[in-house]
């Protein structure tokens, strides 16, 4: 019946020390969620269990008829809904009170050479079923889960013989409640048990770390054993992307922070900084925060007087129009360092050093360098979920552009005597914008469960 709450302790490998970029957080009410859920599995579970074939002997005075109860299957089930808490320092604790459970079956007797049979009904009523499971950490930093304590106990049962000499082995009837419902109890647990050892072996074998998309690889180990209160229960997690192509760390460490619970909703969960810039720092590292602009990309109206040529550049560079006459141009934009996000409350700033290398475009197809320009970015806004991603709503709020070097002499940047040199700047910074933009279109994935998706998520942004 814990089906779901274990889903959420799908982490593994060693991460034990270092400092978590992720925090969850499962509230009371989310465990309740859980609790429709373990209802469903519950009447599953029971629907397949094996009871084993009975065989006694009854004493009738003149000899011993002996009998065989086989065959024997669940024909109903009514689960209520479970009762399930947190277990301070243990783990969970679900509580059944009030299930019941039909059976059918085949009888057969034998006494001396006389032999009868027939089938029969079986229900049990009022069984309570309460379940411990524990939740902690192996030496390797899995998460494991163990049957702390499992109890059942049958309050009533009601078998019925039909066919063959059945009138006569009614009577009998009440010999058989005890063992029928000793029978019962015991295969109850073992259900439970078995179902926790099989989560806990497909826990073992999990993976840790999850490819988020082709780029980028999420690992989430756990890096603290998981703390389980009276209210909630709390997961440290890695929370380190890293690129397909290289598992290589950023060079900058996790911060200690903390998650406020909010127990108005089902799940909270905390992504620092590190988090977001270590996707950062693997884009970067995987050479894809770049991208080629021309003309036929630009976002300005096609009857706009500036197209990316030399033409249109002549203003702002004289010499670029005579060195390369009429010749339509090449942006290439990418990130000179690594974009670093930083939290404040209720706002994020992203600054990002770039750069835009022009190209001229011969004839022959053949591209000849013209300059480099140094675009140092300041953008500001707010993250927001969509498609269970982050995506950043950001605009330009500051930004420095220079001149790194140039093949066409030396020009002056960020000159607005004229309309054209602003048109020629303001362009420029548009194919930077329209970069930025669309990589924090793209968004990061967030982490979450196997089958379990978001719903209504809200969120907040903190300052550390």
């Amino acid at each position: 019946m814990l089906s779901l709450l274990i889903l959420l302790l799908n982490l593994t490998n060693h991460a034990f020390g270092q400092n978590p970029a992720i925090k969850a957080i499962l509230t009371n009410k989310g465990l309740q969620y859980a609790s429709h859920i373990g209802a469903d599995w519950m009447q599953e579970k029971i629907g397949s269990m094996i009871i084993p074939d009975v065989r006694g002997g009854v004493h009738i005075g003149i000899g011993t008829v002996n009998y065989v109860l086989d065959g024997i299957s669940v024909s109903g089930c009514d689960v209520p809904e479970p009762s399930v808490e947190f277990y301070e320092g243990v783990g969970l604790k679900a509580v059944i009170s009030g299930l019941s459970i039909s059976f059918t079956g085949n009888w057969h007797t034998r006494f001396g050479i006389i032999t009868d049979g027939g089938s029969f009904d079986l229900a049990v009523f009022n069984v309570d079923v309460a379940s411990v499971v524990q939740i902690g950490s192996d030496c390797s930093g899995h998460i494991s889960i163990s049957s702390e304590n499992c109890d059942a106990k049958i309050d009533e049962a009601s078998i019925n013989f039909h066919g063959g000499a059945s009138l006569i082995f009614q009577p009998f009837v009440t010999l058989f409640h005890n063992r029928i419902k000793a029978i019962i109890e015991e295969r109850i647990c073992p259900v439970v048990e078995e179902h926790v050892t099989d989560l806990e072996r497909h826990l073992a074998e999990m993976q840790v770390s999850f490819k988020v998309n082709s780029a980028l690889v999420l690992d989430v180990p756990l890096t603290n054993s998981p703390l389980v209160d009276s209210i909630s229960l709390g997961l440290d997690l890695k929370g380190e992307f890293y690129s397909v192509q290289s598992h290589t760390d950023p060079p900058f460490k996790a911060e200690p922070f903390n998650l406020p619970e909010d127990n108005d909703h089902m799940l909270s969960l905390g992504l620092s900084e590190f988090t977001v810039n270590s996707a950062s720092y693997a884009y970067f590292s995987a050479g894809l925060l770049q991208a080629q602009i021309n003309d036929s990309m630009v976002c300005i109206p096609k009857t706009s007087p500036f197209r990316l040529n030399t033409t249109s550049f002549g203003p702002l560079i004289p010499q670029l129009p005579k060195l390369f006459p009429n010749m339509l141009m090449e942006l290439q934009v990418y990130a000179r360092d690594v974009p670093m996000f930083s939290f404040q409350a209720d706002k994020v700033t992203l600054k990002f050093p770039g750069a835009v290398k022009a190209f001229a475009i011969q004839p022959n197809a053949s591209w000849t360098p013209l300059f480099k320009l140094n675009v140092d970015s300041i953008f500001s806004g707010v993250i927001r979920i969509s498609e269970e991603k982050l995506k950043g709503l950001m605009e330009l709020s500051n930004f420095t552009l220079t001149l790194a070097s140039s093949e066409v002499g030396i020009f002056q940047v960020g000159c607005k005597d004229t309309p054209n040199d602003w048109t020629a700047e303001i362009v420029t910074l548009n194919y930077w914008c329209l970069f930025v933009a669309a990589k924090l279109e793209e968004g990061i994935v967030l982490p979450t469960m196997h089958h379990i998706h978001l719903v209504n998520p809200a969120l907040k942004i903190q300052e550390v």
